[in-house]
């Protein structure tokens, strides 16, 4: 167990945006066991909240997250190899649902990130919908350095946002790029001397739609880049109908013929 008296993940919520923070400010935010498990409750409680409408994801201090703690996780033998084992009744195991479900919450999340994005932090930035970073931010896929491969989910946003080639790169090699690069490369949203800035004015503008057709376009998305041409023409249709019978479509629908601005109400999809 960790000395550490305060939570390891923070969560607070300042009107309906929901502020996450990784909080091992002396160790870089680097990922244990225990953080891994307070990721996946903060997760959890913020999907239950139906009036949140959008995720900051941050570290504490001057990291994002500087990977695995391997000092820490490796004295608990039993608990990586629990931890590591998929649970029957998930597609994921302990150490890819903690990042995996800020992907299937049906709010977006932005990452902000300083200092460091390496190894699981990436994979973690990766689970975000949006990335803003600083330009001095290093950015890596460590996992290489220690023979490994990346296995908390992140392959699957990495072959989505960039060119086969330039993923297999990163993964490979370890390369460390800067945050000006990953922005150059589509791995980060945009780079921004204080990103926080960037991400509050995108947090602004998605508030401002429904909370409905922002989480039913989330999941959308997301689904149709894993499935098949039938499958995503269905869940096209599926989701539109769901649109058509929610409270806030006609809210936006009002606002949208008259020109005054919508007051939603919380979040009826997902």
């Amino acid at each position: 167990m960790s000395e550490q008296t305060e939570p390891l993940v923070i969560t607070s919520f300042e009107g309906p945006i929901a502020h996450v923070r990784l909080n091992r400010p002396d160790k870089l935010n680097s990922v244990t066991l225990e953080l891994l498990s307070d990721l996946t409750a903060s997760a959890e409680s913020i999907r239950r909240n139906r009036d949140v409408r959008v995720v900051i994801l941050q570290g504490a201090g001057p990291s994002f997250c500087a990977g695995l703690d391997f000092a820490t996780v490796g004295k608990d033998k039993k608990g990586v190899l629990t931890t590591f084992l998929k649970a029957p009744w998930r597609r994921t195991n302990g150490f890819q649902q903690p990042l995996w479900a800020w992907r299937e919450l049906p709010v977006p999340v932005i990452a902000v990130t300083r200092g460091h994005v390496l190894g699981a932090g990436i994979q973690l930035a990766l689970a975000a919908d949006f990335r803003f970073t600083t330009p001095d931010c290093r950015w890596s896929v460590l996992e290489a350095k220690w023979g490994l491969v990346p296995d908390m989910s992140g392959t699957v946003p990495l072959v989505e946002l960039l060119g086969a080639d330039v993923a297999k790169r990163l993964v490979m090699t370890g390369e460390m790029i800067t945050g000006e690069k990953a922005a150059e490369i589509g791995l980060a949203t945009g780079v921004a001397d204080d990103p926080m800035v960037p991400a509050l004015e995108l947090a602004e503008a998605v508030i401002a739609r429904s909370p409905d057709s922002v989480a039913a376009s989330k999941k959308l998305l997301n689904e149709i880049r894993l499935g098949g041409l039938g499958a995503a023409f269905r869940r096209e249709r599926l989701y539109q109908l769901r649109m058509f019978r929610s409270p806030n479509t006609a809210k936006a629908r009002k606002a949208g013929m008259t020109g005054g601005e919508p007051e939603f109400g919380p979040r009826t999809f997902g």
